[in-house]
């Protein structure tokens, strides 16, 4: 993205109010994928207007399903079928979202038409092999560039791919859902064995549209005989969107916050899990389901956190949140430890060499590990420019952390806020966040 945004944060301050955060993202992304193979009209509530999901929605319009929205949220989409896609005419460009690209690939593989899935440099700088190693192995025909990256060239392999099972080596919901798509397009049973539990989002929402998908333990099944029928999908406010306002109020004193309606799928928790271990004071309200997927209304308020040791089982369940988590790590008494998140090393950023940078330029001890970091907090955060490296969460995440700093934070490049929370800055400030663009 050429233009440049620049956040500047004013220290101090906490945060008050009910704010509803927008849609969930990964749900968002698979409305549009299942609802357009799907036979019959669905439609979707509270979709994320934001970049990443809006990749996916071009995707499937360039391959010849009309798709109305989104309006407010509202998102009308005419189902094609699943054999009903055609070939797009040109590269499908995928931004910045991995999702779209990991998810699409498995999608794909099996169609009777040849396509090419690109990015921008930091998606085509990200690791495809996860998903482009077991899908050869089902039969799909893949050409990546020599290291494994997109461009991504995938010719049609329609009723050529073959059922497997696949022990996944790392927990990852990404890979796990782009061989499910795959499946459904398979000779025979495909199945995936996960060894940590992550987002089911995808099963839930196949079964939410009429397609089987048995769950046996850590793992799921799939087989092409199913087809998807248009249902309604009301997406749930997106808890990695809210985690950054969970820390916020826990960290910043005299605060309290209610977050309206959001998705509280036990697959997608470990951020509470993690901040309650911290100290934090948090209140599950008003649970209910909402088209499969549990929700409720999440109220925060400043409480005095104390360093832990991070449960590794909990890390897959809050993968996408530790930026933030650094955050509260740093206003914590005491060592916070995290290990087992290589992952992290390979999201939009290297999140944890960055949030480490970021830290220390502002007076934190934060050492970067192999698999995570040891923050020393306690002491006080500072003022400086840290830079984002186009990476939303972490831009996110140091702009709340100028709730307890003791002077202004400048942080660089975040024009990529926009693809997973454009109205970040608006609910922050309203909410008490000193936040404003340079």
């Amino acid at each position: 993205m050429s233009q440049s945004i620049t956040f500047q944060v004013q220290p101090g301050g906490s945060l008050r109010g009910e704010i509803r955060v927008p849609g969930d993202k990964s749900m968002s992304h698979r409305s549009i994928m299942l609802g357009s193979i799907a036979e019959g009209v669905t439609h979707v509530r509270g979709f994320l207007n934001a970049e990443d999901a809006m990749s996916t929605l071009e995707a499937f319009r360039a391959m010849g399903v009309e798709i109305e929205g989104p309006v407010n949220g509202e998102v009308t989409i005419h189902g094609v079928g699943k054999h009903g896609l055609k070939a797009p005419t040109k590269p499908l460009y995928l931004g910045n979202s991995g999702t779209s690209m990991r998810l699409l690939s498995g999608l794909l593989a099996g169609q009777p038409f040849d396509c090419t899935l690109t990015g921008d440099k930091s998606l085509e700088s990200r690791p495809m092999k996860r998903v482009t190693a077991p899908l050869a192995q089902m039969g799909a025909v893949i050409e990546a560039q020599a290291n494994g990256t997109a461009p991504l060239h995938i010719k049609g392999q329609a009723g050529k791919l073959q059922g497997m099972h696949y022990d996944m080596p790392i927990a990852s919901a990404q890979v796990k859902s782009c061989l499910l798509l795959a499946g459904m397009y398979a000779e025979g049973e495909t199945s995936v064995t996960e060894p940590a539990p992550t987002r089911d989002h995808t099963e839930r929402m196949l079964n939410g549209f009429g397609y089987p998908v048995q769950r046996e333990g850590s793992t799921a099944k799939i087989n092409n005989q199913g087809k998807l029928t248009a249902t309604e999908i009301d997406v749930p406010s997106d808890i990695s969107s809210a985690a950054f306002f969970l820390v916020g109020a826990s960290i910043a004193p005299d605060s309290d916050v209610t977050l309206k309606h959001v998705g509280i799928n036990p697959t997608r928790t470990g951020i509470i899990d993690i901040l309650r271990l911290m100290g934090a004071n948090i209140e599950v309200l008003n649970q209910r389901e909402v088209g499969g997927e549990p929700v409720a209304d999440l109220r925060v308020r400043s409480a005095a956190l104390k360093g832990i040791d991070i449960p590794e089982h909990l890390v897959p369940l809050a993968i996408d949140e530790f930026p933030v988590l650094f955050v509260a790590a740093a206003c914590a008494e005491g060592q916070t430890v995290l290990t087992g998140a290589e992952e992290l090393r390979v999201k939009e950023s290297d999140r944890i060499q960055v949030m480490a940078d970021g830290l220390q330029i502002l007076g934190v001890d934060a050492q970067p590990t192999k698999d995570g970091m040891v923050v020393r907090g306690g002491g006080n955060i500072g003022g400086g420019e840290v830079d984002s490296h186009g990476d939303h969460r972490i831009a996110m995440s140091f702009s709340i952390a100028g709730l307890r700093a003791s002077a202004p934070i400048t942080i660089k490049d975040c024009a990529n806020v926009n693809t997973s929370f454009p109205e970040f800055r608006q609910l922050a400030t309203q909410l008490g966040l000193n936040l404003s663009t340079l």
